[in-house]
């Protein structure tokens, strides 16, 4: 489904991708891994067309959004749910208008079907009844799992994760892992998931990559990651300072 290819972006003088390549596949949760500030998040946002490359493609079925027009590109979006880091709610609207944000900007469905839809979503990740709920009244994990909500709404074929366990407990972060899970196998989607914590890549992932020095520098199930002879994979997944992987 998703081809990237020679993948460049430099911000001034630091060159944060380098000649990235990489293909995920249809059905599949694919996980980045990465230390902190290694670029993990700039390549996702090159995957829904966020940002630019200096140089590369990005290939989703065959074409090349890098070169879509903003008509093209907000198309492309309706295809996507992306869940933020920090899940990006709006402060001054409830729960169902966060929700119903882009069904009401981008399709022409009632207020009664979209409240329906609103409603599905938040029984889907466990907030039945949450509907009218300021996100100021939810605690991280529920404004996640509203972020969560509001990604699949349109009925996605793509979700992008961007870090979402980061500043949760152990049990919310499985909890969160549980229901990715759950919508991988009820939406059928494809899931790249951007984050630095082990145990839920373990958990979620069908691939792992890890991302260092703007490069992919392993990929692999879990079993061929953990046993990978790479000094840089095993300094990562062993938590370790020294070694070749540098502190960024």
């Amino acid at each position: 489904m998703i081809i990237i290819s020679n993948l460049n972006k430099r911000f001034g003088s630091k060159e944060v991708l380098r000649g990235i390549n990489l293909k995920i596949y249809d059905g599949e949760s694919l996980v980045i891994l990465g230390p902190s500030g290694c670029g993990k998040s700039v390549l996702l946002k090159h995957i829904i067309g966020l940002l630019k490359p200096d140089e590369g493609q990005v290939l989703i079925d065959g074409e090349d959004i890098t070169q879509f027009d903003q008509k093209r590109l907000d198309a492309l979006r309706m295809r996507m749910g992306m869940l933020f880091q920090s899940a990006a709610l709006f402060d001054s609207l409830t729960v169902e208008e966060n929700i119903a944000f882009g069904l009401r900007k981008h399709t022409t469905l009632s207020d009664l079907a979209i409240h329906h839809i609103v409603s599905e979503k938040l029984e889907m990740v466990g907030l039945p009844g949450a509907n009218h709920l300021m996100p100021s009244e939810l605690s991280g994990g529920m404004r996640k799992r509203v972020g969560l909500a509001r990604a699949i709404a349109m009925e996605p074929e793509i979700i992008l994760y961007d870090e979402p366990t980061t500043g949760l407990d152990p049990i919310m972060t499985c909890a969160i892992d549980e229901l990715h899970l759950s919508l991988k196998e009820r939406l059928g989607v494809t899931s790249i998931v951007v984050t630095h914590d082990l145990n839920s890549a373990y958990r979620i992932g069908d691939r792992l990559a890890l991302h260092y020095g703007g490069r992919i520098v392993a990929i692999g199930t879990k079993e061929e990651i953990i046993h990978s002879p790479d000094p840089l994979v095993q300094q990562f997944i062993r938590g370790e300072a020294k070694g070749p992987m540098t502190l960024l």
